[in-house]
């Protein structure tokens, strides 16, 4: 299927998000579909868009298959795939040179085959990738035309200000939210603490040893039975170590 000739700017209609992380990775989500509409909206002679976003704590390796991606038009999730997948296109290659890379005439492009079939018969001509990257962060944003030599304005256009916005948006949200997990696991080991003392005491009326002994050999169990430290102690203290003294005494003679 053709991508329609009359359009010149289509709503964002999908968006693909390969990841576990939840509610944070669907705002971004909803960042990059509006970040390829609008982008596609004050290109001018732009009639799609597509935008790439990968996050690579401490490595500038390049996108990877599950890159989350936003298309203003379905017929371009096969080509980006196409790109992800191949490694060959506008997209990969502006990633690894991070510069901007333009195919001003697909007709007579000669770089990438099967990104050229696939665009052309998508009814595509050209096509611009503006590459960002920014602490682990690693953006792309692709526009598309009908018509060839139309984007030569794309580099330092308004889609290139988005884009460099965007990016600075997005590794701030990260942050945040890598910040709120952080409080989160710190609040949980505080309410865990509690708990975790009192198996340590339990522990040291049943084996006969210090606090540290105690703890050390509470996180021996955990790890052997695999359960988590927090469980164990739990379970200790609900029963109050009665029927676990002969492993804590066996578990206190292994290294």
């Amino acid at each position: 299927m053709k991508l329609p000739r009359s359009a010149t700017s289509l709503p964002a209609d999908r968006v693909s998000l390969e990841t576990d992380e939840g509610p944070g990775e669907t705002s971004q989500g909803r960042s990059l579909a509006h970040l390829a509409e609008e982008a596609a909206r004050c290109t001018p002679d732009c009639c799609a868009a597509a935008v790439t976003a990968s996050y690579t704590p401490g490595s500038d390796a390049g996108a990877a298959p599950d890159v989350p991606l936003a298309v203003t038009h379905p017929d371009l999730s096969g080509l980006v795939g196409l790109q992800l997948e191949s490694g060959e296109g506008p997209i990969p290659e502006a990633l690894a040179g991070g510069e901007p890379v333009s195919a001003d005439d697909l007709l007579h492009e000669t770089r990438w085959p099967a990104y050229r079939a696939k665009a052309l018969d998508a009814g595509l001509r050209s096509s611009t990738t503006l590459p960002y990257r920014r602490e682990g962060l690693a953006l792309t944003i692709t526009v598309f035309s009908f018509r060839p030599y139309r984007l030569a304005d794309a580099v330092t256009g308004s889609a290139a200000l988005l884009a460099d916005l965007a990016t600075t948006v997005l590794v701030r949200d990260r942050r945040y939210r890598e910040a709120l997990a952080e409080v989160e696991q710190l609040d949980s080991a505080l309410r865990s603490r509690p708990v975790v003392d009192q198996a340590c005491g339990i522990v040291m009326v049943v084996v006969g040893c210090d606090a540290d002994e105690a703890f050390a050999l509470l996180r021996r169990m955990s790890q052997r039975t695999n359960r988590k430290l927090y469980d164990l102690a739990e379970a200790l203290v609900s029963t109050r170590g009665r029927g676990a003294e002969e492993e804590l005494r066996r578990m206190s003679r292994t290294p």
